[in-house]
């Protein structure tokens, strides 16, 4: 299998319980991936750091996981061209609707991939999906998981 891996990204310590469920599927895949507990609005030069290094770290894919304003997905993906991946998180009076919302009204030109809220499995095969396409071994991998549901896809 050629050298993927994914970063993790979480808003908040809060969140940590989301991402180990991001983690428990790259596991699954065997794809080497790494938490980050980084705030856009309380850390912005630890998360500019962080991402204009993540390309040169290795990393293929990015989920970032944020709830109320979820500013951290579009913050990281203004700043890089790997493929991001924005998990809402269910908090606050809004229940996850406000994160959903801005994670999903990106700007033209700033792309960020969304999940349903609280959805960090979804998120984690999405980011297994893109990497497995240069990864001919991680693809049969996605084959093999995607026949438990009925037929494959391809």
């Amino acid at each position: 299998m050629a050298a993927v891996k994914v970063a993790i990204v979480m808003g908040s310590k809060s969140d940590e319980e989301i991402g180990q469920q991001a983690a428990e599927v790259l596991r699954e895949f065997g794809i080497a991936h790494d938490l980050h507990v980084i705030s856009a609005h309380r850390n912005p030069n630890r998360i500019r750091t962080f991402v204009r290094s993540a390309e040169s770290s290795g990393y293929t894919a990015i989920i970032a996981i944020a709830g109320l304003a979820a500013h951290l997905p579009g913050v990281i993906a203004s700043m890089t061209v790997l493929p991001v991946i924005g998990v809402p998180v269910d908090s606050g009076p809004l229940r996850g609707q406000d994160a959903l919302h801005a994670i999903v009204q990106m700007p033209g030109g700033v792309p960020v991939a969304c999940v349903g809220i609280g959805n960090a499995k979804n998120a984690a095969l999405l980011a297994a999906q893109v990497c497995g396409a240069a990864d001919p071994l991680l693809r049969e991998r996605m084959h093999a998981y995607r026949t438990q549901f009925g037929d494959d896809p391809s």
